[in-house]
């Protein structure tokens, strides 16, 4: 395998594009990590990127050591969703430290910039996420380094640290006159890329960390398809059109419940829980997937009984119901989720007095 000078961690973001290529500019080799999960990264682009930007890049799938640390709970919190922004950097930086023996590598390359974001990118956080994943002595910050304490990477001369740079805020100029510079024509759109900044999507995943009793990637993916009801630790998801229910075929696991309407055309949903299914609860669930099917609510009306063909583990059975949504199944809200994270924030805020 090839040996490099040094490893960038690149999210397709254009700071991460101008980190890697500023050191690039000084003659060193560098292997940017794509680093993805369930919550963030596109593996898919990594090879429109590579030719776009003149970058050697790798994917590498994060999703297994990133719920875990969500399943222990974020050292440092949550942001305003349920985002453990410093605790992500913190994996992030961590796996690839990991890699440099792989890689021949002698230090690392991030594309933060002081000041950029407020919680993962304050001069004291940024201190933190470089003691904790233990990169102190070889992780150099580009965009930034000449505001920041010189690093034994830029102190050995392996960097010019006098040819890196000193950006600060929020602000893109300075960004955009370097892409200019280096001749970059595609540039990235600004923002975050993580699911879990968005409230939508926090609805659609805290239930899955704090209703499940151990989940895993394929829990959260699944909770990125269809419509997603929950009674307490039953949860249900129906598709919304063609592309959802392909996407329960690979997620679909020892355990699942299959549900599909008999006799009309309608979504699939899937059922999943953290222990058994009772006969009234299944029902309830199947009476839920059938109410989203307008032709069986409309056989119904007129009298015609209506079918759900349940399936679990190979073995199918028919349920007869009603097509409804007076439900104990509910839709979960980013209310709800919200109250629980502030609860959760507090709790660690008293904790630490």
């Amino acid at each position: 395998m090839k040996n490099y000078d040094g490893i960038a961690l690149f999210s397709g973001g254009l700071d991460s594009i101008l980190a890697a290529r500023l050191l690039m500019e000084q003659g060193r080799s560098i292997k940017c990590l794509h680093f993805y999960s369930p919550f963030f990264g596109h593996p898919g682009r990594v090879e429109h990127w590579s030719e776009a930007y003149g970058l050697d890049i790798t994917a590498i799938d994060a999703g297994e050591a990133f719920v875990d640390m969500l399943k222990k709970g974020p050292a440092h919190g949550f942001g305003s969703a349920m985002n453990p922004c410093v605790d992500c950097k913190i994996l992030m930086m961590s796996l690839a430290r990991e890699q440099m023996e792989t890689y021949g590598a002698k230090f690392l390359v991030s594309g933060e910039v002081l000041g950029q974001r407020p919680m993962s990118q304050r001069r004291d956080t940024l201190n933190v996420i470089r003691r904790d994943a233990e990169v102190r002595d070889v992780l150099i910050r580009p965009l930034s380094a000449k505001l920041l304490d010189p690093t034994a990477v830029e102190e050995s001369g392996l960097v010019d640290r006098s040819r890196l740079l000193g950006m600060n805020g929020r602000g893109r100029k300075e960004q955009l006159a370097l892409a200019e510079r280096f001749g970059i024509a595609e540039i990235p759109t600004p923002g975050g890329g993580c699911k879990l900044t968005e409230k939508e999507n926090t609805r659609r995943f805290w239930p899955v960390l704090s209703r499940l009793a151990s989940p895993d990637v394929n829990d959260f993916m699944l909770a990125d398809v269809g419509r997603q009801f929950w009674y307490g630790d039953y949860w249900l998801t129906i598709g919304r059109h063609k592309s959802d229910n392909e996407a329960y075929a690979p997620l679909l696991r020892e355990g699942d419940l299959h549900f599909k309407v008999a006799g009309f055309p309608g979504p699939i949903a899937l059922g999943r829980s953290s222990r058994p299914w009772d006969n009234e609860t299944v029902r309830m669930a199947a009476a839920l997937a059938a109410s989203y099917s307008p032709k069986a609510c409309k056989a119904a009306e007129e009298g015609q009984r209506i079918g759900v063909r349940v399936t679990q583990n190979g073995s199918s059975t028919v349920v007869e119901v009603t097509p409804g949504r007076d439900s104990l199944f509910l839709d979960p809200t980013w209310e709800s989720a919200r109250d629980e994270l502030h609860a959760l924030r507090k709790a660690g805020a008293q904790s630490s007095e």
